[in-house]
C-alpha cells in the first residue's frame, strides 16, 4: 500500500504521540522488534494570542522537497505568518550519520567511524517586537467584531500589536488534530485564517486626507493658510460629497479636524484641472499618483510576513480606459476623501500614521526585531523619506491634534482624549456597498516625540467614531500608561 516502502528504510507507524500514548509504548516495545520511538521538537505557545503573526507549521508536499533539496518525507516546515518568512533561521541545519548495516538492515556501526558524520545545528532564536500583553487586550476588544488593529513603534519601524478579529488559538494547530482543526478554520465563514491588517483592502475614507493636504501643499495648490468654503458638501457639485455641519470657510489644520469633505475636492479640483501647472489632466493625476505611492500606498510596504496586499491607487491610464480619455476631477472627486477606487491595507493605514508622527519619513513595518547572531536586514533600519518636505507634516499633526481636542472647530476623535497624553487622530467611515460601513480610526501620540501609531478598523460597524475611536483610545492609554484608568473601565461597561 505503501508506494515508498522499503524493508531496509525506516517507516512511519505513527506520528505526534501524546506523552501518555508515549509511556504505554515505552514499557511495551520490547516486545515489538524493529519499532523504536523517534523524538523530534514540537512547538509549544506560551499564549493563546497572535496566531496569524506567528503562523503554523505542517507537514511538506512533494512540492516542497522539490523546490528544496533540505526537506525529506515526514519534515515539518512553516507553512504561514513568522514560521514560513524565516523558516530558513528557524529550521537550522540537519545532522547526518552514515551507518553500516547487515543484509537483515541491522546496524553495525559507523561508517568509517564517523568521519563523513555532519553535527547538527539549532535554528536561531528570533525576538519579536510584539508586545503580548497588548495584543491579548486588542484580542479581548475585538471579540465578536471583524476587523483589525495595527500599532507600530514610528523610530523604528517595530510592529507593537498586529490583532485580526476573528483569531483562534495558536495551539489547535499541533499534533494529531491539527489537519481536522485546521478544515474547521478554512470552513469558518467569518474567515479566522484571514489576516485582515496584511490582507484586507478596504477604502480608507477620511485617513486619507491627510495625504490630499500634503500633496496639495508640496504642489503649491494651497498654503497652510488658504481657505476652501464648505455648504454641508462640496459646492462645486451641489453639495456632492456631502458634508456635516462645521464653521466654513476653513483652512488645512481646520478641515483635517472637523474632517470636511470639500476641502479636499476643492483642492483636488484645483490641483488637475487647471492647465496652469500641468499640460493635461493626465500628468497631473500622475504626479498626484506619484506622491501616493512615496507614502506607501498602492504597493506592498514589504512587512515580514506573507501574504501582504497592495492596495490599489488608480493611474491616469487607469481612469483613461474606464471613461476612454475625457474625465477630470469631476469624475474622480471621491478620491479625495478615501474613496471611489482607493483601496488600503489597515497596515498601510497604519503607516501613515507613523508617517506623520515621524513628520516626513518611516520604517518598513516588521514583527522580528532580533535574529539570533545575525543582523536584521537594513530593509528593516533604513528611512523612507516621501516626497513632501517634512516641514509639511506639521501642519497635519497639528489638524490631527485638534480633530481630538476639538476646541477651535469640534474635532471629530474627541473621543480618543486622554489626560496627560496629547492624542493624534484622524476617523474614517469606509463606504461599504455590502451593508454597513466600516469603522476607522488612525493616530499616533503623544503629539511631541511620538512613541506609537495606531490604526483600528471595525467591519460593519458604522461611523469611525462610535466603535474604532473608543477601541483605539483604550490600546493607546494600555500602551502608554500600562494600565486603563478607572473612568475608561466604567466607560467602557457603560
Amino acid at each position: 500500500l505503501n508506494p515508498g516502502y522499503s524493508s531496509y528504510v525506516p517507516q512511519v507507524f505513527m506520528n505526534q504521540l501524546s506523552a501518555q500514548e508515549y509511556g504505554v509504548l515505552q514499557e511495551k516495545l520490547y516486545k515489538f522488534p524493529g519499532f523504536y520511538i523517534q523524538n523530534r521538537t514540537i512547538r509549544q505557545y506560551e499564549y493563546p494570542n497572535a496566531a496569524l503573526v506567528l503562523g503554523n507549521i505542517g507537514e511538506v508536499n512533494r512540492k516542497d522537497i522539490e523546490n528544496d533539496a533540505y526537506y525529506t518525507q515526514g519534515d515539518y516546515s512553516g507553512r504561514t505568518g513568522i514560521e514560513q518568512s524565516y523558516e530558513e533561521y528557524l529550521r537550522g541545519v540537519k545532522g547526518v550519520e552514515i551507518l553500516l548495516r547487515d543484509a537483515h538492515g541491522r546496524i553495525k556501526g559507523r561508517y568509517e567511524e564517523g568521519m563523513h558524520d555532519i553535527q547538527p545545528e539549532s535554528g536561531k532564536n528570533l525576538k519579536l517586537s510584539l508586545d503580548m500583553d497588548l495584543q491579548a487586550y486588542g484580542e479581548k476588544l475585538m471579540q465578536n467584531k471583524l476587523g483589525g488593529i495595527v500599532m507600530i513603534e514610528p523610530e523604528t519601524g517595530e510592529v507593537l500589536c498586529m490583532v485580526s478579529a476573528p483569531t483562534y488559538d495558536p495551539s489547535i494547530l499541533i499534533g494529531r488534530q491539527r489537519g481536522k482543526n485546521y478544515v474547521a478554520l478554512q470552513k469558518d465563514p467569518l474567515k479566522p485564517l484571514f489576516n485582515r491588517p496584511l490582507m484586507a483592502q478596504y477604502p480608507p475614507g477620511s485617513t486619507f486626507k491627510p495625504t490630499q493636504g500634503l500633496i496639495f501643499l508640496q504642489e503649491g495648490v494651497i498654503t497652510p493658510e488658504t481657505q476652501y468654503t464648505c455648504a454641508h458638501g462640496y459646492t462645486f457639485r451641489g453639495g456632492k460629497p456631502a458634508c456635516h455641519g462645521h464653521p466654513s470657510p476653513l483652512n488645512l489644520v481646520g478641515a483635517l479636524a472637523t474632517s470636511c469633505n470639500s476641502f479636499f475636492p476643492w483642492g483636488l479640483h484645483d490641483m488637475i484641472d487647471s492647465r496652469k501647472r500641468y499640460p493635461s489632466v493626465q500628468e497631473a493625476f500622475e504626479v498626484w499618483k506619484n506622491y501616493m505611492v512615496s507614502m506607501g500606498y498602492g504597493y506592498k510596504l514589504g512587512i515580514d510576513l506573507p501574504g501582504e496586499k497592495r492596495g490599489f491607487i488608480p493611474n491616469s491610464k487607469f481612469y483613461d480606459k474606464v471613461y476612454r480619455g475625457r474625465w477630470n476631477s469631476s469624475t474622480v472627486i471621491s478620491i479625495a476623501i478615501g474613496q471611489g477606487e482607493i483601496l488600503a491595507t489597515p497596515l498601510q493605514i497604519c503607516n501613515l500614521a507613523a508617517t506623520v508622527a515621524n513628520r516626513g519619513y518611516y520604517i518598513t513595518p516588521h514583527v522580528v526585531k532580533e535574529i539570533q547572531d545575525t543582523p536584521l536586514d537594513t530593509l528593516y533600519s533604513k528611512r523612507h523619506y516621501t516626497s513632501v518636505d517634512t516641514h509639511y507634516y506639521s501642519y497635519i499633526a497639528e489638524g490631527m491634534r485638534g480633530a481630538v481636542t476639538g476646541t477651535a472647530y469640534g474635532g471629530t476623535c474627541r473621543g480618543a482624549a486622554l489626560p496627560d497624553i496629547e492624542v493624534c487622530g484622524k476617523t474614517g467611515t469606509s463606504e461599504n456597498p455590502h451593508g454597513k460601513d466600516h469603522s476607522i480610526f488612525m493616530g499616533f501620540a503623544p503629539y511631541q516625540k511620538p512613541k506609537v501609531a495606531i490604526a483600528v478598523f471595525v467591519e460593519n460597524a458604522g461611523f469611525g467614531a462610535t466603535y474604532a475611536v473608543p477601541i483605539g483610545k483604550l490600546m493607546l492609554e494600555k500602551y502608554l500608561k500600562g494600565e486603563i484608568s478607572e473612568a475608561n473601565k466604567i466607560g467602557r461597561a457603560h
